[in-house]
C-alpha cells in the first residue's frame, strides 16, 4: 500500500504541531509544504512523520516535528533576516529556515552528510542557504554575526563563542542541560552583553559533536 504523503504531512502539523501551541501559519505553512519524507533515510521514509526522532547516520537524529515548529516559532523569522543553523543533519531543518529567512549558512561536522544536504536543498531548489563542513568546537566560526543562531543538537552548557555570533537584537536557540531534563531556549542579545531569556520547554536532544567537555583526568 501506497503512503498517502500529503495527507501525513497535513496530519502531521494537524495533529501534532498545531496542538503543541504552534500557531505561526507562516511556520505551519512552511511544515505542511516541505516534503519531509525526501529529508529522511528511505528506509525510514514511512516515519517521517510520526512523533519522534527519525535516526539519521553517525548516530544523529531530526528532531520531532513538533520540536522543529516550536523552535521556528519562538524564533520568529523576519524575511529579511539571515541565520547560522549549527547542525544540518538532513537538510529539513535548513529547509524550513531557508523558507522563513532571507539566507541560511548551515554547519555539519559529519561531510557525507553534509554533501547528502546539500543535494536534497539543490533537488528541491532552495538557493538561499550556503553549507559548511566544519566543527563549530574546534575553530569552524561563521564570516560573520548573524540574526538567528540555532544549534540543532543539545549542549551541557552555551559556548561563548555561540553568543557572539548573534547580532545585537538577534536570538539564539539552544538546548541545554543534561538527559533526561534538557531545556529549549531563546535567548535574545538586546545588547552588548546583555541577553533576554526565555524557557520554552523540556526536551531530550543527542548531544552536538565534540560540545561535552573531556572526562577529568585521574591518577
Amino acid at each position: 500500500m501506497n503512503m498517502n504523503f500529503e495527507r501525513a504531512r497535513f496530519n502531521m502539523v494537524e495533529q501534532q504541531v498545531r496542538p503543541w501551541e504552534v500557531i505561526d501559519e507562516r511556520v505551519l505553512q512552511q511544515m505542511e509544504s516541505i516534503q519531509r519524507e525526501d529529508f529522511v533515510p528511505v528506509r525510514y521514509r514511512k516515519l517521517a512523520f510520526a512523533d519522534l526522532c527519525v535516526p539519521l547516520a553517525h548516530d544523529q537524529f531530526m528532531m520531532r516535528p513538533k520540536v522543529e515548529g516550536r523552535m521556528l516559532q519562538a524564533l520568529g523569522l523576519e524575511d529579511n533576516e539571515t541565520v547560522l543553523e549549527i547542525g544540518t543533519g538532513s537538510g529539513y531543518a535548513t529547509a524550513c529556515l531557508a523558507g522563513l529567512a532571507q539566507h541560511v549558512v548551515s554547519v555539519e561536522i559529519f561531510e557525507d552528510m553534509s554533501e547528502e544536504a546539500a543535494a536534497r536543498l539543490e533537488e528541491k531548489g532552495i538557493a538561499n542557504v550556503e553549507l559548511f563542513h566544519g566543527d563549530v568546537m574546534k575553530g569552524w566560526q561563521p564570516e560573520q554575526a548573524h540574526d538567528v543562531v540555532v544549534v540543532t543538537g543539545s549542549v551541557p552548557e552555551i559556548p561563548e563563542a555561540f553568543r557572539g555570533w548573534v547580532n545585537p537584537g538577534g536570538r539564539l536557540f539552544v538546548v541545554t542541560g543534561n538527559s533526561p531534563a534538557m531545556e529549549a531556549r531563546v535567548l535574545t542579545r538586546v545588547g552588548v552583553s546583555d541577553w533576554v531569556e526565555e524557557s520554552l520547554f523540556e526536551t531530550v536532544l543527542p548531544r552536538l559533536q565534540n560540545s561535552e567537555p573531556p572526562p577529568a583526568f585521574e591518577f
